[in-house]
C-alpha cells in the first residue's frame, strides 16, 4: 500500500498513527497537492490528502474512510468496536476532533493565503469559537486518568491526539493545556506512544505554504 500525504496534515497523521498501531506496512509518499507535479489527482478526484492506494491500484480517500478500512485488515490493536453504541461514540469523538482540525486549517488559510485587506476577523473568531466549544465538549466527556472511551486506547484517542498536536503546531498561542486539564493529561499519555512519536508533525516548508498543504 501507498499513503499519499504531507508531514503537516493532521488527517494524514491520523492514518499514519493507525498504520503504526495496526503494524501495517506501507510506503509513505510525500506529495504537494498544490504543485503542478502532484500525483494525487490520478488517485483522488478531490485532489486532497490523505489518499491510500492499495496493491490492486484501487484508492481510498478521506481519513475517516481510510482508518475504518485499515482497522479491518488486522486483529492487532483493534481501534474500533465492532458495532453498537460504542462504535458510534468512537466515531463521534473522531468527528469532533476532525472538526477542530477543520477550523484550525480554515484559520491558517485565512491568515496565510488571503491578502491582509481581505481577511475576515469575524470568520476567524467563528472558527476559534468552534475550537473552544469542541475542546470544552471533549473535556466534559473525559473521565480522569482514562482514555476517551474508557480504559482502552481507541480511534477516538488517535483522532483527539492528532487534533491537539495540530493545535500545538498551528495555534500555539492557544493555552488549551491550562484550560482543559483532563485533555492535557490525556495528551501526555497519547503523545508518548511510539506511533505518535514516529509521526510527529513537522513544518518543513514555509508556514504560508504549509497552511495549504495541511488539507
Amino acid at each position: 500500500m501507498k499513503l499519499f500525504g504531507s508531514l503537516t496534515s493532521p488527517y494524514v497523521r491520523k492514518v499514519r498513527v493507525v498504520m503504526a498501531e495496526k503494524k501495517l506496512e506501507y510506503e509513505f509518499v510525500l506529495d504537494d497537492v498544490w504543485s503542478e507535479a502532484t500525483q494525487i489527482q490520478q488517485y483522488n478526484p478531490l485532489g486532497k490528502v490523505p489518499c491510500l492506494v492499495m496493491d490492486d491500484g484501487g484508492s481510498l480517500f478521506d481519513s475517516r474512510v481510510i482508518v475504518e478500512y485499515l482497522d479491518t485488515l488486522s486483529p492487532v490493536g483493534r481501534l474500533l468496536p465492532q458495532g453498537g453504541r460504542d462504535r458510534t461514540a468512537t466515531k463521534c469523538w473522531e468527528a469532533i476532533a476532525d472538526g477542530i482540525n477543520d477550523a484550525a486549517v480554515a484559520i491558517q488559510i485565512e491568515n496565510n493565503q488571503r491578502p491582509e485587506h481581505m481577511r475576515s476577523a469575524d470568520w476567524i473568531r467563528r472558527q476559534q469559537g468552534k475550537i473552544n466549544a469542541a475542546l470544552e465538549f471533549m473535556e466534559q466527556g473525559l473521565e480522569p486518568n482514562s482514555f476517551c472511551m474508557g480504559v482502552n486506547f481507541s480511534l477516538a484517542d488517535v483522532a483527539v491526539g492528532c487534533a491537539l498536536s495540530y493545535l500545538d503546531l498551528r495555534c500555539s498561542d492557544l493555552p488549551w493545556r491550562n484550560n482543559y486539564p483532563k485533555l492535557a493529561m490525556l495528551a501526555e499519555k497519547i503523545f508518548e506512544r511510539p506511533s505518535f512519536v514516529a509521526s510527529a508533525l513537522k513544518s518543513s516548508t514555509p508556514k504560508a505554504q504549509n497552511a495549504a498543504l495541511d488539507q
